[in-house]
Parts: structure tokens; C-alpha cells; sequence
């Protein structure tokens, strides 16, 4: 994991002051990095029988496709307001930073889904309860989440209730 977390760009003061921003353009931009990152997401739910990987957006939609492709399953955005149209599931959250709300179209899942979700960074972890939140709307069973980088001083695990696994590729 030494390669990816080289690869994590840290930005101060964005998008607020105080904030320690984690870029993760440049392993994006890796194909090889961004390879093995997909691989390490995938692998503790190679076997979970997982039917659909819920990104979160925006960063969560680029791993999220790629992670769903990797388990052969379909892949569903939680986006931002507005952009789905309608009818749409909402949850609200709060960030480190403010406010926010993800939504899912209606019928993105199937009673019983077994679901991923997937994000770039858990930070508070309030974006994956409100993630967690609209999948248990629309009667999906949350299997677990992988991120790329947990904020360890954050404490959003803490949020996750070991309700399922919680799995992080780089921790800081």
C-alpha cells in the first residue's frame, strides 16, 4: 500500500481552512496504482455474493464502476441533489465541514439486494450512514463498504455501528 499512499496528494485548507483534503487524482492517473487499488478494494468481497456497488459521488462513482465491473455486479450513484431525475430517496448527513444530501433514484435496487458501498475517503463517516440509510430505503442489504482512505482522527468508523464490515485501504 506504500505505492498508493505516495500516489495521495494532501491539500490544506481545501475545500475550507482547517481542512486536510486528500487528492486522489494522481493515483487515479496511475493505471498500474489505480489497478492494484481496485484489486485491494475488491478482494474481501470477491466471495460475498455482492449484486450491486453503490458509489458515492463523485470520487466513489470512479472506484464504485470500476469495483462493480471487478465483482460482476451492477453499479448504482448516490448522488448529490438534482442531479437524478425523479422519484428519488433522500438522506441528509453532515460533513466535517457543513451539511449535505444524497439521493438514489426509486427503483436503483431490488428487494434484498446484496449492496457495496464504496467511497474515496471516510472522514466522519456521516456521507456512508446517509449512504447506508438510502440502500435500507430501498430494502437493499448493506454486505459492507470499502474506502481508499479512512481519517483516523475523524472517527467515522466510529458511525458504521459494525453493522457490516468496513474495510480501508490507507489510514491516516
Amino acid at each position: 500500500m506504500q505505492e498508493l499512499a505516495a500516489l495521495i496528494r494532501a491539500v490544506p485548507d481545501f475545500p475550507r481552512p482547517g481542512v486536510m483534503f486528500r487528492d486522489v487524482t494522481p493515483l487515479l492517473a496511475d493505471a498500474a496504482s489505480f489497478a492494484r487499488c481496485v484489486d485491494a478494494l475488491a478482494e474481501p468481497w470477491m466471495h460475498s455474493n455482492v449484486q450491486a456497488v453503490c458509489g458515492i459521488e463523485a470520487r466513489g462513482f470512479i472506484f464504485g464502476a470500476a469495483l462493480a465491473q471487478k465483482l460482476h455486479a451492477g453499479f448504482v450513484p448516490l448522488r448529490k441533489p438534482g442531479k437524478l431525475p425523479p422519484p428519488v430517496v433522500t438522506a441528509d448527513y453532515q460533513l466535517e465541514y457543513g451539511t449535505d444530501r444524497l439521493e438514489a433514484q426509486c427503483d436503483a435496487l431490488k428487494p434484498g439486494e446484496r449492496v457495496l458501498l464504496v467511497d474515496d475517503v471516510l472522514a466522519t463517516g456521516g456521507t456512508l450512514a446517509a449512504a447506508r440509510a438510502l440502500v435500507d430505503q430501498l430494502g437493499g442489504e448493506v454486505v459492507g463498504a470499502s474506502v481508499v482512505i479512512e481519517l483516523m482522527a475523524l472517527r467515522g468508523r466510529d458511525r458504521w455501528s459494525g453493522r457490516s464490515q468496513l474495510h480501508s485501504l490507507l489510514r491516516y
